[in-house]
């Protein structure tokens, strides 16, 4: 069972991520695409990165380590 701090940890992580996947899906309506691999933009988008960002610190609840596609 989580400790009160790490629930606050994981629920910032998730917040974020749900944030951070609401911005990604507006942009991909915006662009008319259903996958940023498909994009013109893909390679150097930032709304992209902060969405691989927010992916990753949800995995390991911002403890580091080692994350591999």
């Amino acid at each position: 069972m989580p400790t009160i701090k790490e629930q606050k940890e994981i629920d910032f992580f998730e917040k974020k991520l749900r944030e951070q996947k609401e911005i990604i899906t507006s942009c991909q309506k915006n662009h008319k695409v259903k996958s940023c691999m498909i994009c013109k933009e893909v390679i150097g988008c930032a709304t992209r990165k902060a969405y691989v960002n927010a992916v990753y610190q949800s995995m390991n609840k911002g403890k580091g380590g080692g994350f591999e596609f």
